[in-house]
Order: structure tokens, then C-alpha cells, then sequence
């Protein structure tokens, strides 16, 4: 949801020089956009992870002699680095050493009381941007390479044109909607749309697809684990619909067009659909919150009722919603 920032900065300045800095695991996000010049990859968990590395690397950027930088994720070491690169125009939230930044914008993101690519928009207008035209939809493009690859594992799986995708992972239990309700939804939309059922997500989510491929009454394709993040991005692109918790592959197929029913658990401001839930014209979201006094998150004392409040037939009922009736 970095992107529209990156959009923005074109227009506003189509002969600037522009990079953004990305973790590894991200940079397939970016490294097809038109928009910018360079992308630059830290490494904090590998390479970079030790103090001296992240010094050179901060010393290998004041090379490039940049004239601003703006730091939409407020870390450590991301104002660290553009301090030690000697960037005269430092900008970001007023966290996590901020004191090292040449302009400091109040970080209230926890109250969500925003969506995520307003608060990015709000940084720029904080940081003095005519913001006019922004658009706050983010933006992803693959390669042909990519295309390539995904048009093979379709052949090689005898997937159709009509999919519908299913991602069962995130990042914590109390957003991890239960797998014999995907099964159940996916079976139903199967029989209901006549479409592939897919499954998707990183290594991390195998757990949660084998689940549900095992409880499937209808033929589902697995592919969790082998979609490269570029080659996800580009088979999301293609399906009707995108079936997920909330999670980073929500915004992914924001990204690339396709409706998304997208299901919240937690009671918790910064963490709402108001601040992460999908933006299309046509995405759906279910959230029946409880009234929790405070979110416990993965150490929930009454068993995830939120979760468990969402019905396949809710799901049902919105992907009737987007997709018609058969």
C-alpha cells in the first residue's frame, strides 16, 4: 500500500530521480514498476543484520547523494540509514528514533481511525505535497517472464480461465479463519460457479491448505508454496475472486483488479478493516467483532468468537454479491 506514494512522486516529479527501499521478501512488489529508477534491497535479517553492515550499506546510499527521503514504515533502522547517508531532507513518523529525521509527523496509526493509504497520503500533505490527484489505489505490474511461468503451472494443473482463489494464512491465530470453513465455502462456490478452486499462500501457509484441501469434496489445486511472490501477483490477476483473511495478499489483488472478500477477526482499532480492509470498487468485508474491552489477539479468552461469528454463508453471500447469482 507503499505504491500510490510512488505514483504520486512521478507525477508530481516526472524527471526525478526515485528509489525505494525494500526488505527481500518485497521486492518482487516493485521491481516492475515503471515509476521508478532503482530499487534497493536491505537486508536487515541477513546481510545487513549487524550494526557495521547497516552502517556500509547507509554509506554505499549517501553515494547516490539523494535529496529527500520519506519513511513510510517507521523503523529503527530505516531512519538510522537515511541519517548515516547524510539525506538532507529526512521525513517520517515521530517513532522509533525519530529525533534522527529533519521533519517528524505524529505516528497515530494504532487509533485507526484511517485506511493505510490515507495515512500515507496524509504524510505527504504534512510534509508540504499539493496532494491533489492522489490516487490512493496501489499498483502492481509483472513481467513477462512471470506470465510465462503462471501460464505453464495453469497448463501443468489443467486450470481453466474461470479460478476462484482461496488464501488461508496470516500472521497470527486471531486472524486465521478456520480451515473447515474454507473447505465448506469453497465447495459451495465450486458447485455453485462451476470454477477452479485454487488455493495460495507462502510455505508458512501449507499448514492451513492442507487442512482444507482435506476436507474438500470437490477437485481443489494446491498451489501454496510454489506461486514466486511476482508469479502470485500475476495468477491473482487472473481469477474471479480472492477469497482470504486479512493479510498481505488482500492488497495484492487489490493491486491487480480482482474482488476480494477479505475476513477481519480482531476488536482492535489499528488493526480494522477501516485501516487494512481491501479498497476495489467491489471488494467485500466481514468483520463481526465482539465487544471486547481489549483485543487478547493469539492469547484470546474466548476462543476467537469473532472468527467463528463469520459463516460460510456470509462468504457465500457476498461472493453472490460480486459475482452474480449462476
Amino acid at each position: 500500500m507503499s505504491t500510490p506514494v510512488i505514483r504520486f512522486m512521478r507525477k508530481r516529479f516526472p524527471e526525478a530521480y526515485i528509489v525505494f527501499m525494500v526488505r527481500p521478501e518485497n521486492k518482487d512488489i516493485v521491481k516492475n514498476n515503471p515509476d521508478l529508477d532503482k530499487v534497493i534491497v536491505y537486508d536487515k535479517y541477513g546481510s545487513h543484520k549487524s550494526f557495521i553492515e547497516t552502517v556500509k550499506f547507509a554509506w554505499r546510499i549517501r553515494r547516490e547523494r539523494f535529496d529527500t527521503a520519506i519513511a513510510l514504515h517507521p523503523t529503527n533502522r530505516a531512519h538510522m540509514i537515511m541519517f548515516l547517508a547524510g539525506i538532507p531532507v529526512r521525513i517520517g513518523y515521530d517513532k522509533n528514533m525519530g529525533s534522527l529525521l529533519t521533519k517528524r509527523i505524529p505516528h497515530e496509526k494504532q487509533k485507526g481511525e484511517r485506511h493505510e493509504t490515507e495515512y500515507n497520503r496524509d504524510m505527504l500533505i504534512a510534509a508540504g505535497f499539493d496532494v491533489s490527484g492522489y490516487d490512493p489505489k496501489p499498483y502492481i505490474f509483472t513481467s513477462e517472464e512471470e506470465r510465462k511461468l503462471v501460464d505453464s503451472v495453469e497448463k501443468s494443473s489443467g486450470l481453466g480461465k474461470e479460478k476462484i482463489a482461496f488464501h488461508a494464512g496470516a500472521s497470527c491465530a486471531s486472524k486465521r479463519w478456520a480451515p473447515e470453513r474454507f473447505a465448506e465455502t469453497a465447495d459451495a462456490l465450486g458447485d455453485l460457479y462451476g470454477y477452479d478452486i485454487i488455493l495460495v499462500g507462502s510455505d508458512e501457509t501449507s499448514e492451513y491448505s492442507s487442512q482444507i484441501a482435506s476436507r474438500m469434496k470437490n477437485r481443489i489445486t494446491d498451489l501454496t508454496g510454489v506461486l514466486l511472490l511476482g508469479e502470485l501477483v500475476e495468477m491473482l490477476s487472473r481469477c474471479r475472486l480472492f477469497v482470504s483473511n486479512d493479510s498481505g495478499p488482500v492488497h495484492i489483488a487489490v493491486a491487480v483488479g480482482t474482488p476480494v472478500i477479505s475476513i477481519f477477526g480482531r476488536n482492535d482499532p489499528g488493526l480494522s478493516p477501516k485501516r487494512w480492509g481491501p479498497i476495489g470498487d467491489k471488494d467485500g468485508i466481514l468483520h463481526k467483532p465482539p465487544q471486547c474491552d481489549v483485543c487478547m489477539a493469539h492469547n484470546c479468552a474466548k476462543a476467537f468468537e469473532c472468527l467463528k461469528a463469520i459463516t460460510p454463508q456470509d462468504v457465500i453471500k457476498e461472493a453472490r454479491r460480486i459475482l452474480g447469482n449462476a
